[in-house]
C-alpha cells in the first residue's frame, strides 16, 4: 500500500492507499484508536448493501463491538436530522470518548460522518473509508466536515481531521460510470490549479484509467498528495487551500438551485468551465491554454458550461461559506497548474462573469 502522511496543524495522519486495503482497517483501527471498544460504521443505502457487511466483519474480527447507522443515499438527506440520527444511535449504545466512526461511502457519507464525530462528546475519532473517486481523492482528506441547509451546500460543518484515511481501490470496480465520471471533476481541478504532472497524466491517458486498477490507484495517490500538501499548509480554509475551491463557488450554486439533484463533480466541472471562459475573456488566460482545459474536461465526459445566469451565480454566491465580510475569494487560473486567490466584491464578480 502507498502512504500519504497530512501534517495538518492540529492532527497529522495517513491515508492509506491500495488495492483490498479493507482486509487491513481491524489492525490499522486498533492502532489509532487504542482503548476503543465500539464502533459506528455510517453509511449509505447503495454502499451498505455492497460493503457494510464486509467492513463490519473486519472490525469485529478485531474485537470491535460495531453497529451501523445507514441512511438513503442522496444529497438531499445530507441533514440535520440524519446527524440527529447518529448522535442518538451512539448515545444509545453507550459510546465514550475512546470509541469512534468509520464513514463508509462517497462524499456525502464522509462530510456527515465526520461531522457526526466532530460533535458527540465534543469530538471522538472517526476513519474515513472512501468508496467513491471523489471522496478518495477529496472529500475524505483534509478534515472538512458538514451538511447543507436550504440556503446553501455545507453551511454548517466544523474541521474535524481523521484518525486514519483508508483508500481501497477495489472499491471503485462497482462505483456506476456517473459517479466515478463526477469524480473526474475533482482530479481534473487538482491538475489545474496545481499539477502539470498530473494534468500531462490524465491528458495522455485519453479519458482511459478506469479499467486501469495500476494507473488509477497512481492518480489517486497524485490527488491525495496534492491535497495533503495544501491542507498541511493551511489546514483551515484561509490562504492557498481556498485555491481547492476552483469551480465551487459556481458550482456550489447550480448544485443548490437544482435542489441538489445535479452531482457535485458535475456543478464544479461547469463552475470551472465558466471561470475559465471569463478569464479568457477578462484577458489573463491564455485562449490555447484554455481550450487544453476544456479538452481535457470533454474527454472524462464532464461538462463546461451551464445555463445560468451570472445574476443568479452572484446572488447565489453572496451567501456562499466562502464569502469573507462584503467580498467573495474567487479561484482563478491564469496557466495551467497554477492558480490564483481574487478578491471580488458582487459587483466586482458580475462584470467579471459578463464581460
Amino acid at each position: 500500500m502507498r502512504t500519504v502522511r497530512v501534517n495538518a496543524a492540529s492532527k497529522s495522519y495517513d491515508v492509506l492507499i491500495g488495492k483490498n486495503a479493507v482486509e487491513s482497517l481491524g489492525e490499522e483501527a486498533k492502532k489509532v484508536c487504542p482503548g476503543a471498544l465500539k464502533a459506528l460504521i455510517v453509511s449509505e443505502t447503495n454502499v451498505a448493501k455492497i460493503y457494510l457487511d464486509v467492513v463490519k466483519s473486519r472490525l469485529e474480527d478485531a474485537g470491535f463491538e460495531v453497529i451501523s447507522y445507514v441512511f438513503e443515499a442522496g444529497e438531499q438527506n445530507k441533514n440535520i436530522n440524519e446527524i440527529a440520527g447518529m448522535w442518538n444511535k451512539m448515545a444509545e449504545a453507550g459510546f465514550t470518548r475512546t470509541d469512534f466512526v468509520v464513514g463508509l461511502g462517497g462524499g456525502v457519507t464522509t462530510d456527515m460522518a465526520g461531522f457526526a464525530a466532530s460533535t458527540f462528546l465534543r469530538g471522538i475519532k472517526v476513519i474515513q473509508l472512501p468508496t467513491s473517486l471523489l471522496a478518495m481523492v477529496d472529500a475524505s482528506v483534509g478534515g472538512k466536515t458538514g451538511i447543507d441547509i436550504p440556503m446553501g451546500k455545507n453551511q454548517v460543518g466544523a474541521f474535524w481531521q481523521p484518525s486514519l484515511v483508508l483508500e481501497d481501490i477495489t472499491f471503485l470496480r462497482t462505483l456506476p460510470d456517473e459517479v466515478f465520471t463526477e469524480g473526474m471533476g475533482e482530479v481534473t481541478k487538482h491538475a489545474f490549479i496545481m499539477d502539470l504532472k498530473l494534468f500531462d497524466t490524465l491528458e495522455k491517458a485519453n479519458g482511459s484509467i478506469r479499467d486501469d486498477e495500476d494507473l488509477l490507484e497512481e492518480i489517486v495517490y497524485m490527488n491525495v498528495s496534492d491535497k495533503a500538501s495544501v491542507v498541511g499548509e493551511d489546514e483551515t480554509d484561509n490562504g492557498r487551500r481556498q485555491t481547492l475551491n476552483f469551480g465551487h463557488t459556481v458550482g456550489h450554486v447550480i448544485e443548490r438551485d437544482s435542489g441538489f439533484t445535479k452531482p457535485h463533480g458535475i456543478c464544479v466541472a461547469k463552475g470551472m468551465g465558466i471561470v475559465i471562459d471569463a478569464c479568457v475573456r477578462a484577458g489573463t488566460l491564455d485562449a490555447g491554454e484554455a481550450e487544453k482545459m476544456k479538452n481535457l474536461l470533454k474527454m472524462y465526459d464532464l461538462p463546461a458550461e451551464d445555463e445560468i445566469t451570472p445574476q443568479a451565480i452572484v446572488t447565489g454566491a453572496m451567501n456562499d461559506k466562502k464569502k469573507r465580510g462584503d467580498t467573495l475569494s474567487v479561484i482563478l487560473v491564469n496557466k495551467i497548474g497554477q492558480a490564483e486567490i481574487k478578491k471580488m466584491t458582487a459587483e466586482e464578480f458580475l462584470k467579471f462573469l459578463s464581460v
